[in-house]
């Protein structure tokens, strides 16, 4: 921080960083405990639920250990799943994979087909109902320490620079939000999170984190195609052996659909592109079949993490705590996340809770870290935690065959069959170079089912003042063409699903050029970059992707 900007202070009980439901979840569970703590809850969306992108099939374990009376609330819970499939594609075929084999803990019957968004909307109005202050707009930009180094609150709510950093002439530099603890809840690869993961070695001893890059679209359906309640999980077609990676189709209420597809991060070859990898899924004659004359609504990414049990790293840090996907909670197999990253807030805020109430502040919630590697997070997300590996070292075929084992036995026993594998190195070690590859042919988007980036991008409703820094930092800016050009052929223009990253060819030579303006906030180029050059940074308060009901 520098030392000339003076900003003013707020003090908290409690500082919770974003507001999806792991955020919100913690909020409400405090103020439950306490109606006379004083919980602040920062997200950088415009409002809450404007950054939320999930799925989503949603387990209740969560909701129903912190609102069990979300029936009489009006929870807007979507559907049941009342019709639960998994397919295998080929390019032309769709084979039905029976249930009957499949471990317990695949089972979505019973689960709810929800807009995470609209959930996370409602649970904010929950928060506000108990006395949380929520304040959306307001990125989150700097950890600020205290004396002995620990956690002691965030900088948020800068806003007015000038393109080139220096304060603008309606400069405001933000204030320093200051809590006795500071959760930080902001999804996968948030930039705190990757901070204080970084700053304290919370890493050590543990995997590296692995990510997926999901895709969605929400169409609205031919009435006469729409099978409210279904779900379809489908692998296979197109990625093959290119990568790893599936679909989903959600019929939703209302007519809508919610159709999918993630991409795993580890993929090699640097010329494949997974957003085109989403735009031929769709051309697939189980999925065009059912997409004709319906309507495209909206479309979003984000990344996803993937590393399960083996890559969450050390929880707490002196005065702050991971919850959800900024620890990394996703179960993969499962393809789910929100009822983890409820208890995990749940969780936390029982802890500090606790903490506050014998006096404590600024310290470590070892308790809660306790509770998570214990409790039914802990079990929910060993059982699975084979599939991934697997799946890098054998494929599909190693993951729906060993993978299925190794849940079974861990079903059935509490332990699992081969331990607990290793990923390997990080998904931008992954990338190999050009050389050993060949450029992939996609076909052209048809404009009726598959659409080019930058006229999906539009459905994201995304937008970035462009008078601002780019928040999209480059550490050395001379990298992307003078390596990740000739030796990777500059994959950036190609695993960002919103067309970020251009490599223009231009009289005097090939130019990189970063359109920060279309981004959607997916963190894709902060993972997935061979180098590790692209830094994702917040930009201003209220920017990004506004998604209605994602």
């Amino acid at each position: 921080m520098d030392a000339k900007i003076q900003r003013e202070r707020m003090d908290y009980d409690v500082v919770i960083v974003g507001a999806g439901p792991a955020g919100l979840s913690a909020a409400i569970r405090l103020k439950q405990l306490d109606p006379e703590l004083s919980v602040v809850l920062l997200e950088k969306g415009s409002e809450v639920g404007a950054h939320i992108l999930s799925g989503a099939v949603l387990d209740l374990c969560g909701l129903e250990a912190l609102l069990p009376d979300w029936r009489e609330r009006g929870a807007p819970l979507g559907v049941e799943v009342e019709q639960d499939e998994f397919r295998l594609l080929t390019r032309t075929k769709s084979l039905r994979i029976p249930n009957w084999p499949m471990p317990p803990m695949m089972s979505n019957h019973g689960k709810r087909i929800v807009s995470m968004g609209l959930v996370c909307r409602w649970m904010a109005a929950q928060a506000e109902a108990l006395g949380v202050e929520i304040f959306p707009g307001m990125s989150c930009s700097e950890i600020v320490r205290g004396e002995r180094g620990e956690v002691r609150g965030v900088v948020a709510g800068e806003f007015g620079k000038r393109a080139d950093g220096t304060p603008g002439p309606h400069y405001e530099p933000g204030m320093e939000i200051l809590g006795k603890y500071v959760f930080l809840a902001e999804g996968a690869r948030g930039s705190l999170s990757k901070e204080l993961i970084a700053s304290f070695d919370l890493s050590r001893g543990h995997e590296p984190q692995k990510f997926g890059l999901g895709m969605k679209e929400v169409w609205r359906l031919d009435p006469a195609k729409h099978r409210q309640g279904a779900a379809t999980h489908s692998m296979g077609w197109p990625l093959g052996r290119k990568a790893g990676g599936g679909g989903f189709l959600y019929h939703a209420e209302g007519g809508e659909l919610f159709l999918g597809f993630v991409v795993h991060l580890n993929y090699k070859n640097p010329y494949l592109h997974p957003y085109l990898e989403f735009q031929d899924f769709k051309r697939h004659p189980f999925v065009a079949e059912l997409l004709e004359g319906g309507e495209r609504l909206v479309y979003g990414a984000r990344a996803i993490s993937e590393g399960g049990w083996q890559s969450i790293p050390k929880l707490t840090a002196p005065g702050a705590v991971l919850l959800g996907c900024s620890a990394g909670l996703v179960n993969v197999p499962r393809i789910k996340g929100n009822h983890n990253a409820m208890l995990s807030g749940i969780a936390a805020a029982e802890a500090a809770h606790a903490a506050i109430r014998a006096g404590r502040s600024g310290d470590e919630l070892t308790a809660y870290e306790a509770d998570l590697r214990s409790g039914p997070i802990a079990q929910d997300l060993k059982k699975g935690r084979n599939v991934k590996p697997l799946w890098t070292r054998f494929g599909l075929t190693g993951a729906l065959g060993l993978g299925g084992l190794d849940m079974w036995a861990a079903s059935l026993t509490g332990r699992n069959l081969f331990g607990s594998l290793s990923h390997g190195g990080t998904d931008a070690a992954a990338t190999e170079p050009a050389a050993g590859h060949k450029p992939i042919d996609y076909p052209r988007p048809d404009g009726k089912l598959a659409f080019d980036r930058l006229t999906n991008v539009a459905f994201a409703f995304t937008n970035h003042e462009e008078s601002q820094p780019a928040h999209l930092k480059l550490k050395d800016p001379a990298l992307p063409l003078s390596r990740s050009l000739p030796e990777f052929a500059e994959p950036a223009q190609r695993y960002c699903p919103a067309g970020v990253y251009e490599v223009l060819d231009e009289p005097s030579g090939p130019r990189f050029q970063i359109n920060f303006q279309n981004c959607v906030h997916c963190k894709t180029c902060d993972v997935k970059d061979p180098l590790q050059n692209i830094l994702w940074t917040t930009p201003q308060g209220g920017e990004g992707p506004n998604y209605p009901n994602m």
